[in-house]
């Protein structure tokens, strides 16, 4: 029995079919990476530092998250209205909400940014810093304009609420250490929906009351102008505090003819009122001690220091929201908006690429041009022209010779042609005494008398002109026996 031989590129035995896996291409493989992030990684929310900030021209920005050891490409489209731009700064700590998913042309897993706040703050106090930064530019906040408190005043006015403990601990303060001190209460609530035009409503109040009392003059001690005006509140988290974060109520400080002092929240609470200002105290109760300092500290016995710091820590904003259902997941994932999010980031790397392109091809042809300048320079142009005319006259010159030898030889050769076609035309057989017969009609040559018809007109060209004849039929010849 005769065993078949084995092919030279036979790798059976090397790939078994049953070990071998499929081969993937470039774009199956990203894809299926890309449908694993992002459908395991949605609505998650990263921590760093940003660097390689970029805002490209088509309104997209593009940027890296990095920490100690990793960073991560991230990328906030321009449709995103929910993120804060503003809070994206190269050195800013961040913490970024989104999607992972993958960006095929260069094979890149990134960031889809969805949302952005400062690292460890929640929207209020984003919010907060956006304000601050917009007030201290327009110099709400400048040293220069604080105005110092009166050492011994007698009257205050007091913008807080009747029901809240900041007023008894104002109260009990004062109460002990200048017993003498007046108030006149603007009552106004300091927290939940309305609470900041109600505070900036009560400083003008009691800014329009002074104004009345110095106008009329003081007919009493009760009817006295105010010293200053005290803006103060009890603890509580951020949210409880945002109605001093207000722009309303920084406004209305800001336009006091009196001096304002603002004592919100805790030692470590600090709102855009306190900035605003004329001072700031850590806490109601402080505020009393500084406004009543200056009488306090002229009683000749002191007693015990009263009421301490009271609760140092603040609550955080809530719980964060919940996480979309599976089916908002799916409808996430499969949104055309990503399709047409990738097509938009890969032109705005074209956009990028053609740019780059451009200006290396003007640099080249910059460099080429000073190359042959500078060339130019060095040959001498004015030589180099001699020289070729003088190439160019002697090559005209032979151009002329060759023409006429060749003239020559066409004029010998055309006349050698003439000559034997003259010997061999019709002319020179006629001159032999030939003649040509032809039909007088059409001009048909005869060849044959039997083509002849009895009658027809003939016509017979000579050496020297023509003749015409008819024809005629020919008597058979006898022959003599």
């Amino acid at each position: 029995m005769v065993r078949p031989v084995k092919s030279q590129w036979s790798f059976g035995e090397l790939f078994p079919p049953e070990q071998s896996s499929k081969v993937f291409s470039v774009a199956e493989l990203t894809g299926k990476i890309r449908t694993l992030l992002e459908r395991d990684f949605l609505k998650i929310a990263v921590t760093g530092e940003i660097t390689n900030l970029r805002a490209q021209a088509s309104g997209h920005i593009y940027f890296t998250l990095k920490d100690a050891s990793a960073q991560l490409s991230c990328v906030l489209f321009r449709g995103e209205a929910k993120a804060d731009r503003s809070l994206l700064q190269d050195g800013r700590k961040v913490v970024l909400q989104g999607d992972i998913t993958v960006y095929e042309p260069r094979g890149q897993y990134q960031l889809r940014v969805t949302a952005v706040e400062l690292q460890g703050i929640g929207a209020l106090q984003a919010a907060f810093e956006k304000l601050k930064q917009k007030l201290s530019a327009e110099g709400l906040f400048a040293q220069e304009r604080k105005r110092p408190l009166p050492p011994f005043p007698r009257r205050i006015g007091l913008v807080t609420s009747p029901t809240g403990a900041a007023v008894r601990d104002v109260l009990h303060v004062v109460a002990r250490r200048n017993p003498l001190l007046q108030f006149i209460l603007a009552p106004c609530r300091v927290q939940g929906d309305g609470a900041a035009d109600e505070i900036a409503a009560a400083i003008r109040l009691l800014n329009d009351y002074d104004a009345l009392q110095r106008q009329d003059g003081p007919a009493s001690l009760l009817a006295a102008p105010l010293d200053l005006i005290l803006v103060t509140r009890g603890g509580g988290s951020l949210a409880d505090l945002c109605a001093f974060n207000e722009e309303v109520v920084a406004r209305a400080i800001f336009e006091s003819s009196l001096p304002v002092v603002s004592a919100v929240g805790h030692e470590i609470d600090f709102t855009i009122s306190d900035f605003v200002a004329d001072l700031r105290a850590a806490t109601p109760s402080a505020a009393a001690e500084i406004i009543t300092e200056g009488v306090y500290s002229s009683i000749p016995f002191i007693e015990e220091a009263g009421q301490r710091l009271r609760q140092l820590a603040a609550q955080r904003l809530g719980d964060k929201i919940e996480e979309l259902d599976g089916v908002t997941q799916r409808l996430a994932r499969m949104h055309p908006r990503r399709r047409l999010d990738d097509w938009l980031q890969r032109l705005d790397d074209l956009t990028t690429s053609l740019g780059r392109s451009t200006r290396k091809g003007v640099r080249d042809q910059a460099l080429l041009l000073r190359n042959l300048g500078d060339r130019l320079a060095r040959v001498r142009p004015a030589n180099l022209l001699k020289q070729r005319r003088e190439v160019l006259n002697l090559a005209a010159e032979r151009l002329r010779e060759q023409a006429r030898h060749r003239l020559t030889e066409a004029q010998n050769r055309l006349g050698t042609l003439d000559a034997r076609l003259r010997l061999l035309g019709p002319e020179q057989v006629l001159a032999r005494g030939y003649s040509i017969t032809m039909d007088a009609e059409t001009g048909a040559v005869f060849r044959d008398a039997a083509t002849v018809k009895p009658g027809q007109k003939l016509k017979t060209r000579l050496k020297k002109g023509e003749l015409q004849s008819r024809a005629e039929p020919c008597q058979p010849s006898t022959n003599s026996s």
